[in-house]
């Protein structure tokens, strides 16, 4: 389960760029290697639409609530993000790690008549530029200093924007169901995850509030055999947070 990429001083794992930059030529195909992610994404983008509406007191009947609205992806993979987030009106940043992620990300965005910025890099690609919507779902996990990738988006996000992350949470459940079930039986590429690496949800709110920004909201994933991936109150398995500038 992921989407790879603060500042200051780069937290990019090589081996983790490597890894995902492997995955770039089969993200699109919703079958494939990240088949897991296509899984994932609509109730991330159920989160992110309630998080928007709420924050910024939108009508949920918009089609473009981030119409006029500049919106980061950090981590973009190759867009399951970036792309909605467009099509929502933002004027769309993406920046990953992996130049061949960023490769199939623009070739598809092109595909799609779709105008996102796309840049390989970290935080540091955007330095001195500022968003009212920081989003980066499934990334924090994979990066070499969590609490530095946090200060870097907490850096670019505009006064009164919103910050939106997702990442496992380190609990017995995650290693069993990411780790042994879901890289075990292939649905999710072997290696993609070290269980050491997973923020738990009070970790993630101490690096917040370090960084200068408070959570309003946190909300669980979890999944259920009859309906896949859903919004929960459980953040055993993995889980969401919406933050603010204090």
């Amino acid at each position: 389960m992921s989407d790879a990429t603060v500042t200051r001083v780069t937290s990019v794992d090589p081996a983790e760029a490597a890894h995902f930059g492997r995955l770039a030529a089969d993200w699109w195909n919703p079958r494939g290697s990240s088949a897991m992610l296509h899984r994932l994404n609509p109730p991330r983008l159920r989160y992110l639409r309630e998080r928007v509406d709420a924050h910024w007191g939108g009508d949920p009947a918009s089609f473009t609530p981030l119409a006029s609205r500049t919106a980061l992806d950090m981590g973009c993979g190759a867009g399951l993000v970036a792309e909605p987030l467009a099509r929502l009106g933002a004027s769309v940043t993406a920046v990953d790690a992996a130049p061949e992620n960023i490769g199939a990300a623009r070739a598809h965005a092109a595909d799609m008549g779709l105008a996102i910025d796309y840049r390989t890099g970290t935080v540091e690609a955007v330095a001195g530029q500022s968003f009212d919507l920081v989003v980066s779902f499934e990334v924090i996990e994979h990066v070499v200093d969590p609490a530095a990738f946090v200060a870097g988006l907490a850096d670019v996000l505009a006064p009164g924007g919103l910050l939106l992350l997702s990442t496992p949470n380190r609990t017995p459940l995650s290693r069993l169901a990411i780790i042994a079930v879901g890289e075990g039986i292939g649905a999710i590429p072997r290696g993609t995850h070290d269980w050491d690496k997973f923020v738990t949800p009070d970790e993630l709110t101490a690096m917040l509030a370090k960084a200068g920004l408070s959570v309003i909201d946190t909300r669980g994933l979890g999944f259920s055999v009859a309906r896949g991936f859903e919004l929960s109150d459980s953040k055993t398995l993995d889980y969401f947070i919406a933050a603010v500038r204090r």
